[in-house]
Formats: structure tokens, sequence, C-alpha cells
């Protein structure tokens, strides 16, 4: 996607600062460096709340949220990548999380720029593969140590150069600057392409490694929704719409793999691979049931990137290692936050 003109580039940080500041930053999946000298986990969460502070037994981010069940049902394509159980052919049981990219509970799902969804795959050896995917096709700058800079920079509200210094240093965000100004919205959850966006290594059974990205398409078309609209929609609207959807029949998405050639930037979650790369599409995920999230089986999970089935391990890619760590800190505070969690709701009930 084309950077913004000169001419749109103010524009451009301010829509990056409300996304950013006005979220609770939206991208707590990138989580920062953690550098025992330059940033700690406990300072990178911190930064993603919101001028009020935290909401207590809530996610620091993507606060907003509402479980399913259901299944991952693989085709035995991914076996030519991985040699992971998950992907050989057969259904295995999925718990998820449908989100929203807010560090507030009971925020109005149309002001939401980025969308998001938490995968637990579970298969009979006992292992789980847990992703967080987001609806940009990439992240908003290249580093660990950016995007914190870059929760800095949207915070400082009273300093009207704070995020045009800030681009000035990472001209990468303009790209996504142009995606969060320009994409559509769409009508529901089951209408989105969620996006791994970092990068990791599939190991397959004779010993050769593949560093990949993946994708969740929809199998359900996309039905645009503009700004007018979302905002006469209910503040719940995502929520009851993906509960009636799901009611009515199963949503469905084909996991598409994307495959790196030399020379593709594995380490950088800005920047997309060149179009043309090798894809594999390895099953369909299949959301069953829509359960609130206060009753529901993905309250309790921390959908850790990190953990993985034997068969996929991390690359070079910095950002799953810190993600990781931080979504460790958040996990603990809420979890020893739990009895507030019912006095600041959560998912319609």
């Amino acid at each position: 996607m084309p950077r913004p003109t000169s001419s749109s580039t103010l524009g451009s940080l301010v829509l990056i600062a409300v996304v950013i500041g006005g979220s609770g930053a939206s991208f707590a999946y990138t989580a920062g460096w953690l550098s025992p000298d330059q940033l700690t986990p406990t300072r990178l969460v911190a930064a993603l709340a919101p001028p009020s502070g935290p909401v207590a037994g809530h996610r620091r981010n993507h606060a907003k949220g509402i479980c399913f069940t259901g299944s991952f049902e693989a085709n035995g394509a991914g076996l030519a990548l991985s040699k992971a159980q998950v992907f050989q052919k057969g259904s295995y049981p999925v718990i998820g999380r449908f989100n929203l990219g807010v560090p507030d509970p009971m925020a109005v799902d149309g002001a939401a720029r980025v969308r998001g969804i938490g995968v637990q795959i579970a298969t009979p050896d006992g292992q789980e593969w847990r992703m967080a995917m987001i609806n940009p096709p990439f992240f908003p700058v290249a580093s660990p140590q950016a995007f914190y800079a870059l929760l800095v920079a949207s915070g400082k509200k009273d300093d009207p150069n704070a995020m045009k210094n800030f681009a000035a240093v990472h001209p990468e965000i303009g790209a996504f600057g142009a995606w969060a100004g320009s994409a559509p919205f769409t009508e529901s959850y089951a209408e989105e392409r969620f996006n791994s966006l970092d990068s990791f290594t599939f190991t397959d059974g004779l010993g050769a490694d593949h560093v990949v990205r993946w994708s969740l398409v929809p199998a359900a078309q996309a039905v645009s929704v503009s700004k007018d609209d979302l905002a006469k929609r209910s503040n719940d609207f995502l929520e009851q719409e993906i509960t009636q959807r799901v009611a009515a029949g199963p949503q469905r998405w084909t996991m598409t793999v994307t495959v790196a050639e030399q020379g593709d930037p594995t380490a950088d979650p800005s920047k997309a691979w060149p179009d043309g790369r090798r894809t594999v599409d390895v099953g369909t995920l299949v959301a069953s049931k829509i359960v609130a999230e206060p009753d529901g089986p993905c309250r309790e999970i921390n959908y850790d990137p990190t953990v993985l089935p034997s068969g996929i391990h991390t690359s070079d890619d910095p950002f799953p290692s810190a993600r990781s760590a931080a979504y460790a800190v958040s996990y603990d505070r809420r979890t020893a936050e739990a009895a507030a969690y019912p006095t600041h709701g959560g998912a319609p009930q």
C-alpha cells in the first residue's frame, strides 16, 4: 500500500494518534523490546493503559471481547510445511475470542479501527497452538522499540509535534496511516480477514524449515459500512451481530499460510511480503457457538503467541517473545483482580 503524500501526512498522523492513543494502543500484540536496560513488560503494559487507568479484572488491551467455540478442520496440506499434528487431516477443538483493540470493555464497537481474534487449537497429543491476530495487513512500525516510542508519542496530547517527530524517525508508519484512513469497515467479525503479521518457522517431517505468516480468510462476503452508518449502530453491534449470525449457522475462515522467499523481511512486520509468494490453504477455522465472555471458556485464556506445538517455532521476528512477556504481566494482573471483573461489565449477557 502506498504511503500518504506530503499533503496528507498531517491528517494521517492525527488519525494514527487517535487509533493508537484513543484506543489505549490497539497493538498490544507488539508489546515491546524487553531489554532490562531499556524496557520491561511492566513499563510496556503501563503504557497501554488509557488516561483513566486500566479497567480492573480485564485484559490490559483488547479488553472488549466475546468467546466462541468451534473447530479447526485440517485438510492435510499443511504437512508439506510442518510436522505439527494440527495439520494432519482431521478436526481439532478450538476456543476463540473475537475482540476489539481497545482497553475499555464498554467501548463503542463502531469506534474501534482494529478488530482481532484469539485462537487456541488443541490436538490429541496434548499440545496447543495459540495465536492472536488482527485485521490490519501490517504493523504500524518496524521494531518493538519503535512501538513503545509510538505509545509514548501518541500519549503526548499537549505536544502537537509529538507524532510528527515520531514519523520523521519512523516513516514506515505512513503505510499504516494510509490503511487506517482508507480501508473499509465491515459489518461483522465474520467478514474480517485476520492476519498473523509476525513471522514463524514451520519445520516439516524432513527437518526443513519454512518461514511463514498466515491469515484467516473469511468465507462470508464483506459488506462495507460507512462511518455515518457505524455511528448509528448500537454500542455492541458487533457482538450482537456475530451472536445472531453464528446462531443461524457456523461461520468459516480458510487458514492460508504464506511462505517467505530469500530476502523477505521476516523480522519486520511493518512490511508486507511481495505478491506471488507461495501460499498453502491448510484448513478451515469454524466458529460454531458464541458465549458471552463472563461465563465463556476464553475468559481465562492467555493467547500467548509463543505457545506452539512441535513443528512450529518462533523465527527471527522479535515481536512474539516480547508479546509473550507483556501478556504474562497483563494476565497476572487481571487474574489478581478477578473479584472486580463483574463490577466493570464485559460482554453483554
